[in-house]
């Protein structure tokens, strides 16, 4: 399939859409017998534990997450390495339900608890750690070596000679064992991969830019040759983003055309059987990139195009001078299972949707005014502004408000008739042209729209938490959402959701 015939992503978007009727004529069901597996598992090859002797990041929580770009040059050691490790990805609780059942809970938000995202690592020789492809078990916290050596070469020359990656001590690779999520959210899970992606990164860059360490989000790469060298079949686990951590004076050669034998080490069986999504299958492969020459001409950032404001705009307010630590933020975060119908301040919505604008560090993105999605809200009890929904400018750093009302109703019917959304203070709307997006990026703009939404969700997670308040991701009504905010949003396509608010006492999950 061709990158740049965007045919298959339209088709999957529209197949992939809630509506009423959708909701109610769907006959899938969790088949609980069936649930796959949330490890994946080497049984042959050694662990090899990570410390666990790092300190907790003790920056201030809004200010490393609205940053997250950091250009200084600090060493990066294995210990610093399993500082991140632990931060974004890692088994932070468990809690036994009745009856005996066990839920596990990880540093960064996911999307019925089901951790679809898995980490490896390319790395060079650090202090503590040899040369190699690693994975990472977060179970165990513990990294398994899948191959030998140093394979930065192949992995930037994979990414069109990415410098970044030659000059990374370690890159991360994030990819997504797609059958995890499709288990309970079928075809549509290609969606939330994305999102679960995000709100791992939004928790990885943050802790790194509190470490000092750079780091920054790769989409340009031949997917095939990031999924051999990681030994993945590309269809049912796949590469999803590149996270190139550090930079050394030991650059990466350019890619050499050594033999790359394939991986064949045995791996533990997710569950009895898998269900295949022919449609997400397609998406994916529509969205994948073949050869270099589609990588280059990737790094060409798409500018924020915002329309004048036709109604009452208001500036946001001033920040907080301070708030709680990052690390602190999230061992505490968890996803809000009920809100209490209080009202926040205007002042903490503010700092929140400042923070979480302020720039992401990707090669689809340039500075903090590109972006692909754009943020409409709802408000329902926010001391200070008045109910009904609104546009939020990044640009302006202001809110336009489109229509005056009460709206707790419409804010839980778009979210799949959901108590949270209609509960919150506010919910926040992610929505995108992705005519404009496909147009210049092809079928892979879909994926970044998405990975965008879900690292600013992650943000929105984070800044809440830490001013005290709590947040939980939805899923919505797709067009219904888009006739709601128009005539503003005519064009756009919803994209992701994330409910703000106070939290009531004991519900967090």
């Amino acid at each position: 399939m061709d990158n740049r015939t965007v045919d298959e992503t339209k088709r999957y978007h529209e197949v992939t859409k809630h509506s009423y009727r959708s909701v109610r004529e769907s006959d899938h069901f969790l088949d609980w017998d069936n649930r796959p597996s949330l490890y994946k598992v080497y049984p042959d090859l050694a662990p090899i534990p990570l410390p666990r002797d790092f300190l907790a990041p003790a920056a201030d929580a809004l200010e490393a997450v609205g940053t997250l770009e950091c250009h200084e040059e600090k060493d990066l050691g294995l210990r610093e390495l399993a500082e991140i490790l632990f931060y974004s990805a890692g088994l932070t609780k468990k809690k036994t339900f009745p009856g005996g059942e066990e839920h596990h809970f990880r540093a960064a938000a996911c999307a019925g608890a089901l951790y679809p995202i898995e980490i490896y690592l390319v790395a060079t020789e650090i202090a503590g750690l040899e040369a190699g492809i690693y994975h990472f078990n977060p179970a165990e916290f513990a990294l398994r070596r899948l191959r030998s050596g140093d394979y930065r070469p192949e992995l930037a020359g994979a990414a069109g000679d990415n410098q970044a990656i030659a000059a990374a001590p370690v890159t991360l690779v994030l990819s997504a064992i797609f059958w995890r999520s499709a288990w309970k959210y079928q075809a549509r899970c290609y969606r939330y991969c994305f999102w679960d992606s995000g709100t791992l990164l939004a928790n990885l860059l943050g802790v790194a830019a509190a470490e000092k360490i750079a780091g920054s989000v790769e989409m340009a790469f031949v997917d095939s040759k990031v999924n051999r060298l990681l030994g993945l079949d590309g269809v049912k686990e796949a590469s999803l983003c590149l996270v190139p951590l550090g930079r050394t004076l030991a650059w990466a050669e350019h890619a050499k055309s050594r033999e790359l034998p394939p991986l064949d080490y045995k791996v533990a069986p997710f569950s009895d059987h898998e269900v295949e999504y022919p449609a997400l299958q397609r998406m994916h492969a529509a969205s994948s990139l073949a050869a270099d020459e589609e990588v280059r001409p990737w790094r060409v950032s798409l500018n924020r195009s915002e329309p004048e404001p036709r109604s009452q705009t208001l500036p946001l307010a001033a920040p907080p001078e301070r708030s709680r630590p990052l690390g602190e933020v999230i061992l505490k975060r968890g996803s809000t299972r009920r809100f209490a119908r209080e009202a926040a301040g205007y002042g903490e919505l503010c700092a929140i949707l400042n923070c979480s604008t302020r720039g992401i560090p990707a090669d689809f993105l340039e500075g903090s005014d590109t972006s692909l999605v754009d943020l409409y809200l709802i408000v329902n009890a926010v001391e200070g502004l008045e109910p009904g929904s609104y546009y939020f400018s990044p640009g302006r750093k202001s809110l336009e408000r489109l229509k005056a009302g009460a709206f707790r109703h419409e804010s839980g019917y778009l979210c799949l008739e959901q108590a949270l959304a209609s509960d919150a203070s506010a919910v926040v709307f992610f929505l995108a042209d992705l005519q404009r997006v496909l147009g210049r990026f092809g079928n892979r703009g879909y994926r970044a729209a998405q990975l965008e939404a879900g690292i600013t969700g992650g943000k929105l997670y984070l800044s809440a938490y830490s001013l005290g308040l709590g947040a939980s991701g939805l899923t919505f009504y797709d067009d219904d959402v888009v006739e709601f905010f128009s005539p503003h949003a005519q064009g756009k396509d919803a994209i992701f959701v994330v409910a703000l608010g106070k939290s009531a006492k004991g519900l967090l999950v």
